[in-house]
């Protein structure tokens, strides 16, 4: 949860988000899927990722091998030139390839990204309407795995930027 409030006379402005802490690692949260906790997240019972409500984003839908994440631009995301900071984008991006890998994973197994490849299309504003990105899994092994996303408007369906990933496998248990 996110509020803004006027925060001084100069005409400055304050933002505050509230989270839920990660939960200790229990052996039920261990023994669950990429999927799972994905799931549980989308669905409340498990918190979601920080990072989102840090940003202003949320997890939308999950699936085997998809990700959707939804973002809200504004003007406490603006660079120096006034337009929205690229790592807004590239956050988004990550989070919806990651997760999108992290779904077809299973109990005992995380990932990292390791490689990560943006390509933004179009100026976002801090006006703009809010942003989609689909997230899917292209290839996941033993070691690495692949995918691509797409960030595109949730009014105007206008594509904002793509991307892709290579992700490490990692095995905790």
């Amino acid at each position: 949860m996110t509020t803004y409030e006027n925060a001084t006379a100069e005409g400055g402005r304050t933002r505050t988000h509230t989270w839920r802490p990660r939960p200790e690692p229990t052996p039920e949260i261990l023994g669950m899927s990429g999927l799972d906790v994905l799931t549980a997240a989308l669905k409340g019972t498990l918190p979601a990722a920080s990072m989102m409500s840090t940003l202003g984003f949320r997890l939308t839908d999950v699936g085997e091998g998809f990700a959707v994440f939804e973002g809200d631009p504004g003007d406490h995301l603006l660079n120096p030139m006034g337009t929205v900071h690229g790592g807004f984008l590239a956050t988004l991006l990550d989070s919806a390839l990651g997760s999108a890998v992290m779904t077809r994973l299973p109990a005992g197994t995380a990932y990292t990204t390791v490689q990560l490849g943006v390509h933004m299309i179009r100026p976002v504003l801090a006006d703009t309407p809010p942003l989609r990105c689909e997230g899917t899994a292209l290839h996941v092994g033993r070691t690495t795995a692949t995918a691509e996303a797409r960030v595109v408007g949730t009014l105007d369906g206008k594509l904002y930027a793509h991307g892709t990933t290579t992700c490490a496998i990692l095995r905790t248990t």
